[in-house]
């Protein structure tokens, strides 16, 4: 039988595969340690894919080239039964590359685990460690005989497995059992000494790090607010809104950095040590290669793939060093309130100096380029501790399949730029097309209308081979748009929070006036003459189980119809609760059809609701054309013939009585109820999340719904359990 390999191709493959393999392995580890990061900063697809390729390639590329090696090792030690093909001493120096796969088996220090579970796989990863060691051992065994790279070898053996430990350690640490029990040993500390001290007129930082001792009690749910624990700190409204933002962007960083990284690990003093020994061992071995061993016989290129190797391990724990020293924790960790004493008052030098290049992490604030009417969050990109974005799903531009929009947009030099190149070279341009008659052309072709057929021919292509549900779900994925977190927003839901909390003296009493699926609380509290609280009762009455699922969407598609057919506002407050509403609404959309675990909510339920509300739009425009501006154009059209149609239990027609409900208040109490009852959504969604879902966004860019539920937890607004 033809071998269906060419020649060739196998000698080239047996000559470079483990060469290939090692240098294709360090590359993963530097996407790595370079990469890992950044998905705490952005919800960007192509990043995050790349660094979940690279995070599942590392191990496996390393497990596969620890065993071409063991191959290539066993063939030597055969003799003249099996001869190698390449001169010894070029074979010993590709066994003495196994123990360097051992140091890239420990992954980088900025990455651990992918996502939580991950971390419940420690017990894998130590089977796998005991492997791996048994294997590099059966290796250097072979080449013990004459072995000039003997020393070299038993050191870089020796911090391989000091990394390998570390990532076995830290997925340990970060596993559900064991963090909650270590962090309850910790809370009993804190509660017995009352040791945790939070003064206002410091910096946020320090005060996020204070509160982060009680945070991981709450995200492991030993208890449901801040104040389960004794300590000492002012009411957390006595903040100011920019502030608590950088509260929270500090406890939702060490979340991340707790449950994804090897902190836990390289900040304790067994840590520091292992750390110094691992590279130690690689410096020595570095030495010894460049000073001692005799490269006689080595394949030149093979002695640049080692110092490669050597140096790369070098500049990777260089940059892990880097990374840990400007981190929170290790401003958490220096910060001590002994200044009496020399250790403490050495560490809290350090800990200011320190504080100098980590308060490049906070919050920066711009105007928009266009009109400058609000501030939005413009960190630097690489300073960022979560996106600072606030992303968004539109049903009506879903259903017309218009483009996403953006109501801010922070514009770059770039942009600006090419702003004005088509300022000033538009008109002519047009000019050119309309003179040439390439307009008259497309007309003439019927473009418009072929691509029209082409679109109808596509649907019922879809619907003929059932992949409906898979093109309805790609429609809502390209219809996100992003925007970015305005101070003017964020004041607003902190303001928000600060009335609920001082307005009532019992806690019970304001978690029900906050938390509520159908912003009742909201209604009772503004709607001063019944009319929407009578119909709300009348309207959720008439569904078997009226849930957070059908109140968003019947919200949001009244909030979109209002948005594109009232009339604008000129007064400032009512103009802000608009644009807040519009922010929210598309928001929680978002999080229902794309993030429904974060409001603990069922994604096929939501996902009917939504598609269902489209269908029922595409019927009633049956036979009818949508002109230019089909968005204002479709939602006129509803707001005045739709609610004729009497359906039960419709979402679109219920919301489209809701709008008309509204419509019929004043104009600044209709945009201030709604925006309120928005946030009512919004917190009572973030408050029945579980805490884990709130900590697996933090590997996504962060979500402001995790925002929101820290606030609740801050202002003591969710539901009591037991300690």
């Amino acid at each position: 039988m033809v071998n269906p390999i060419p020649e060739s191709v196998r000698k080239i493959w047996d000559e470079w595969n483990i060469r290939g393999v090692i240098l294709f392995s360090l590359s993963l580890q530097t996407i790595l340690i370079l990469f890992a990061p950044l998905r705490k900063s952005t919800g960007n697809k192509l990043l995050i894919s790349v660094i979940w390729s690279a995070y599942l390639l590392a191990d496996w590329v390393a497990y596969f080239g620890v065993g071409l090696i063991t191959q290539r090792a066993g063939d030597i030690s055969d003799g003249p039964d099996h001869p190698s093909k390449q001169p010894a001493e070029s074979n010993e120096l590709l066994a003495f590359w196994a123990p360097f796969l051992l140091l890239h088996l420990g992954s980088p220090d900025t990455i651990t685990a992918f996502a939580l579970e991950d971390n419940e796989l420690w017990p894998r990863y130590l089977f796998g460690f005991v492997f791996q060691v048994v294997a590099a051992v059966y290796i250097f065994l072979l080449t013990i005989p004459g072995n000039k790279l003997l020393i070299p070898t038993i050191l870089i053996f020796i911090a391989g497995i000091i990394k390998y430990f570390e990532r076995i350690l830290a997925l340990y640490l970060a596993s559900v059992d064991e963090f909650r029990d270590s962090t309850l040993r910790e809370l009993v500390k804190h509660y017995q000494k009352c040791d945790i001290v939070i003064k206002k007129d410091t910096d946020y930082l320090e005060v996020g790090c204070q509160y982060f001792k009680i945070f991981k009690g709450i995200l492991v749910d030993l208890m449901s607010n801040f104040k389960r624990v004794n300590f000492v700190g002012p009411f957390f409204g006595d903040f100011s809104p920019e502030d608590a933002l950088g509260i929270i962007e500090v406890e939702l960083n060490l979340v991340y950095e707790v449950l994804y990284t090897k902190i836990q690990v390289t900040h304790s003093v067994l840590g520091i040590t292992l750390r110094l020994i691992c590279f130690g061992s690689v410096l020595a071995a570095l030495s010894v290669f460049y000073f001692q061993v005799e490269k006689h016989g080595f394949i030149e290129f093979d002695v640049c793939v080692t110092y490669t190797l050597f140096l790369g391990a070098i500049a990777l724990d260089i940059i892990a060093f880097s990374v840990l020293i400007f981190s929170d924790w290790t401003f958490c960790a220096l910060r001590n309130d002994d200044n009496e004493s020399r250790l403490g008052n050495f560490k809290n030098r350090i800990a200011a100096i320190l504080q100098w290049f980590i308060i490049l992490k906070g919050s920066r604030w711009q105007h928009t380029h266009e009109g400058g009417e609000y501030e939005v969050l413009a960190t630097p990109f690489l300073f960022r501790r979560w996106s600072g974005s606030v992303s968004g799903l539109s049903w009506i531009r879903l259903w017309v399949k218009a483009p996403p929009s953006r109501a801010q947009k922070v514009e770059s030099s770039v942009h600006l730029a090419c702003d004005k190149v088509n300022h000033h070279f538009g008109f002519a341009i047009n000019g050119f097309i309309h003179n040439c008659g390439i307009y008259q052309i497309f007309q003439l072709l019927y473009i418009y209308k072929i691509i029209a057929l082409l679109d109808f021919m596509i649907e019922k292509l879809v619907a003929l081979f059932g992949l409906c549900d898979t093109m309805f779900q790609i429609r809502v994925k390209t219809s996100t748009s992003l925007e970015p977190l305005t101070k003017e927003l964020w004041q607003f839901l902190f303001h928000e929070m600060k009335r609920k909390a001082q307005n009532a003296n019992d806690p019970e009493v304001a978690i029900k006036r906050i938390c509520s699926p159908t912003g009742d609380c909201t209604l009772q509290e503004l709607d001063t003459n019944g009319d929407l609280t009578a119909f709300m009762k009348k309207m959720t009455a008439t569904y078997r189980d009226f849930s957070i699922i059908e109140s968003v969407i019947i919200w949001h598609v009244a909030t979109e119809l209002l948005y594109y057919t009232a009339e604008k506002v000129s007064n400032e407050k009512a103009c802000n609760a608009r644009e807040f509403s519009k922010i929210l609404s598309d928001y929680m959309l978002y999080l229902l059809q794309l993030k429904p675990t974060v409001l603990n909510s069922t994604a096929s339920a939501s996902k009917f609701r939504l598609r269902d509300t489209c269908i029922e739009a595409s019927r009633f425009f049956e036979g009818k054309k949508l002109n230019p501006n089909p968005v204002k154009f479709a939602c006129e059209k509803i707001m005045l013939e739709f609610n004729t149609w009497e359906l039960m239990c419709s979402v679109l027609n219920d919301a489209t009585k809701l709008a008309n409900q509204l419509q019929k208040l004043e104009k600044d109490m209709k945009w201030e109820l709604v925006s309120k009852v928005w946030v009512e959504l919004l917190s009572y969604g973030a408050s029945h999340g579980r805490p884990t879902a709130h900590a697996q966004q933090a590997t996504n860019g962060g979500e402001l719904i995790s925002f929101v539920w820290l606030l609740l937890l801050h202002f003591d607004l969710v539901e009591s359990k037991s300690f």
